[in-house]
């Protein structure tokens, strides 16, 4: 049986066995990343907007739906920093503060982002009951200074697929920081959003070539429902 992935941008159907490893429901978890109302919110008051991804609320929703279906854990991840910016501002600053603004220009309300008790942490995606949350990222990596690898191993699981934003910055960040501590990498390329559609490419081309397997949610579901190493 194949199993359709893309490398490169390419599709190509691989040996299912090949990656049997990848594809066990029981010991997987969806690291869905920071699809709060800090990078969604249509306000001109978003202190970090990422237009693209607003789309991917009702899309990503209706993967979890499944995946929890058919036992895969949900994690929802998102960015949380001190009120009294303590993680940031009041310290040394998280660098796209500084950069970032080099490409988009000024960005308004930046100071409110993420901040703790703010409306801006608001996740857009469902939430349920059983469903697991970190929430006190404070840099790019979904991994750093957060207790989500503690959290992954004490629930055994040892392969992420990861849905959110932005591709090229924390989904890439968080794939080489899964890959680094050895787990098995899965990015959902229809569930992802970049800051433009070039660096979206890259940054799947690099998952694809170096971090884990670059996939399209249909396939991964088709995968899980056919059961593992089948």
């Amino acid at each position: 049986m194949s199993l359709r992935a893309f490398v490169y941008e390419e599709p190509r159907l691989l040996a299912r066995a090949d990656f049997a490893d990848y594809l066990d429901p029981s010991t997987t978890a969806v690291l869905s990343i920071d699809l709060h109302r800090g990078h969604l919110d249509a306000s001109p008051k978003c202190p970090c907007p990422a237009p693209r991804a607003r789309d991917l609320v009702a899309p990503v929703d209706a993967f979890h739906r499944q995946a929890r279906a058919l036992g895969v854990r949900i994690v929802h991840v998102k960015s949380v920093l001190r009120a009294n910016g303590a993680d940031d501002l009041g310290g040394i600053p998280a660098a796209w503060r500084r950069t970032f603004p080099l490409h988009v220009g000024p960005i308004p309300n930046a100071d409110a982002h993420a901040l703790e008790g703010s409306p801006w942490t608001e996740l857009l995606t469902e939430v349920l009951p059983e469903d697991l949350r970190v929430e006190n990222k404070r840099r790019l990596s979904a991994f750093y200074p957060t207790d989500l690898d503690f959290l992954l191993r004490n629930q055994r699981i040892t392969t992420v697929v990861l849905d959110g934003g932005f591709t090229d910055c924390c989904v890439l960040n968080t794939a080489f920081d899964a890959s680094n501590r050895t787990y098995r990498v899965i990015v959902l390329r229809d569930l992802v959003r970049g800051t433009d559609e070039s660096l979206e490419r890259a940054a799947l081309n690099m998952v694809s070539l170096h971090l884990g397997l670059v996939m399209e949610s249909r396939d991964l579901l088709a995968a899980w429902g056919a059961g593992s190493g089948s």
